[in-house]
């Protein structure tokens, strides 16, 4: 597909400075353009590079200068740009197969709300509820009596145990299963005894949840995801966690039972978080972490056992000196073994 640089414009609703009739074949990154594609300036970093492209126009900020070239000025480049490219490979939200595939199996008391699509090999348990323009693809099976808001895309073999809620506009990718039992067990008799896993997982709006996530329901109430937050693959959420909203929770984060998240709140890789704490709204923990004690809002935290990025930041540089301090101590020690046979014999 070739289209106009004015057409692009119109597209995002941005302002064209330059030459809007030249054709535009393609929309890709600034490391990737060629003559005839389109690119986007994320800030003024950026513009060296861009003036160095050889993209023949660019997605900028409302405030950027220009090189000669044709750009849209628009307030997120970013979002514009992934309009342009969702048009040129016409990647829509759901498939545009037939609506019901017949080889789901949805139980007959199952409401299905208009312009829902049910891919090949699903199946929709006793009781459950689907919103509007909800697209439930290949092999994902959902449970008995759960409730799918509006727009929401359940990607191929997605698992919601029984009565899951998910709110609007979530998307849940392959292989993420929600509301499987809790890792709960209580020792009896010399034996570990499965403690009770009756509640279950309610989902906001805006939630996105990666591949191979799982979020375990609650024992007896809700394990609860706030809106807006967003779970990278390989997430693992225990029973009974109660996760605020916006939070961002990164690859192979593992956050155990009852913990509770305020809002704003980042966990970059492979952070685990032991059960029963609290972490307070907007806060930050770096890579690798291991949290074993309450964190209050606004703090920025690092390290195994976890502590503050300044103090943290500290130890790292006294470590950094421990080579050459433990080289001095030794030259110390050398130098009292020389020295104490001698003393010992003066003193004789």
């Amino acid at each position: 597909m070739t289209v106009t640089i004015q057409e692009l414009a119109e597209w995002v609703r941005g302002e064209l400075v330059g030459d809007g009739g030249q054709p535009i074949a393609d929309a890709r990154p600034l490391t990737d353009a060629r003559p005839g594609d389109i690119t986007f300036v994320e800030d003024a970093k950026y513009y060296s590079a861009w003036h160095a492209s050889a993209a023949s126009a660019a997605f900028v900020p409302t405030d950027a200068p220009v090189n000669g070239k044709p750009v849209i000025r628009v307030p997120d480049p970013l979002a514009a740009f992934a309009v342009a490219v969702q048009r040129f490979h016409a990647r829509g939200s759901a498939p545009t197969a037939a609506r019901i595939d017949p080889t789901a199996r949805i139980h007959p008391s199952v409401f299905l709300a208009p312009d829902v699509t049910v891919g090949p090999f699903t199946a929709i348990g006793e009781g459950s509820r689907i919103g509007p323009r909800t697209s439930i693809q290949t092999g994902v099976v959902v449970g008995r009596n759960c409730t799918v808001g509006e727009d929401v895309i359940l990607h191929p073999h997605v698992v919601l145990y029984d009565d899951c809620v998910l709110g609007n506009r979530v998307i849940a990718h392959a292989h993420a299963v929600i509301g499987a039992d809790g890792f709960g067990y209580r020792s009896a008799t010399g034996k570990h005894l499965k403690a009770p896993q009756l509640g279950n997982v309610e989902v906001g709006d805006d939630v996105e949840i990666g591949a191979g996530a799982t979020v375990d329901r609650g024992t007896f109430g809700p394990t609860r995801i706030g809106d807006g937050t967003k779970i990278d693959n390989l997430v693992m959420i225990g029973h009974n966690c109660q996760i605020g909203r916006h939070n961002l929770l990164c690859s192979q984060v593992g956050i155990a039972g009852s913990v509770t998240t305020g809002d704003y709140v980042v966990m970059a890789g492979q952070v685990g978080v032991a059960d029963h704490l609290a972490i307070g709204d907007r806060v930050t923990i770096g890579a690798k972490a291991g949290v074993h004690t309450d964190i209050e809002s606004n703090n920025r935290m690092l390290g195994f056992p976890v502590t503050t990025y300044h103090e943290q930041l500290r130890m790292m540089a006294a470590l950094r000196k421990l080579p050459a301090a433990l080289a001095l101590l030794k030259r110390l020690t050398d130098r009292f073994d020389s020295e104490e046979p001698a003393e010992g014999k003066d003193a004789a």
